[in-house]
């Protein structure tokens, strides 16, 4: 992928450790809340990052990291079991998908930066990826910060309401700790706006553009996040949408 530029930002993939440690760097800021240990950077690492492709959205002016994401490619769903989210999830429904399909992961912006440009340019990135390779299905986590549900219950039942998985392609209970938030929650009606209001800004994206997500949460101690599944079917992005990835991307 040649690199994509918009304002001051650039994105282009990782190549080579030291691109791969920038972004475990800012992961680890991002999900664990940890910045400088003795004048050390501490590193968000796991097996799956060696299997990945790594994004960058950097300042071109400084060279400093606003965002990272890691992808993998997967030829169908016959092969979703090597995946991150199948560590939690049940994802035997998704392996009769037959199209090709990409996991998202670790998706993270610098707390520091607020300009949207980071995060527009980071989906035009993904997009162009997607249509080089005939990406049919994104998938991956989508994490809301802390692990008690009662925080999220109007987001959540907003998504119980309006944004479940088809039941062809549900992922079931595999992880020991869940919230069956459908089921608690499915009976509320929350405003719409005040729910995406506080909905995770990845998650909404994925949402304007078609998403849908398990019927359960799992509780993450580990990164301290409730988690759902989240599935984006590449045919349901909005034309109008779709239109505006496709110019930024080129």
């Amino acid at each position: 992928m040649k690199p994509i530029g918009k304002g001051r930002y650039v994105a282009r993939l990782a190549a080579g450790s030291a691109d791969l440690r920038a972004a475990q760097q800012l992961r680890h800021l991002t999900f664990r809340y940890a910045a400088a240990n003795g004048g050390t950077l501490l590193l968000d690492g796991d097996r799956h990052d060696d299997l990945c492709r790594h994004i960058l959205v950097e300042d071109h002016g400084t060279g400093d990291l606003a965002c990272c994401f890691r992808l993998m490619s997967f030829a169908s769903g016959a092969a979703i079991a090597a995946s991150y989210a199948a560590q939690f999830y049940d994802l035997t429904a998704l392996q009769g998908f037959a199209g090709p399909m990409a996991e998202i992961g670790r998706f993270c912006t610098d707390p520091a930066r607020t300009d949207p440009d980071i995060l527009r340019l980071a989906w035009a990135a993904l997009t162009r990826l997607v249509d080089a390779e005939g990406i049919e299905l994104l998938f991956g986590c989508s994490s809301f910060q802390g692990t008690d549900p009662a925080r999220h219950c109007v987001a959540l039942a907003h998504l119980a309401q309006r944004h479940l998985a088809p039941p062809q392609w549900r992922p079931r209970i595999k992880a020991p700790r869940v919230h069956r938030y459908a089921e608690a929650l499915g009976a509320q009606a929350p405003d719409p706006a005040e729910a995406l209001g506080v909905m995770p800004p990845l998650l909404r994206t994925y949402l304007a553009m078609g998403g849908w997500v398990s019927d359960h949460a799992v509780i993450d101690h580990d990164l301290n996040t409730l988690h759902v599944f989240t599935g984006l079917e590449i045919r349901a992005i909005p034309p109008a949408r779709a239109r505006l990835l496709r110019a930024l991307a080129q």
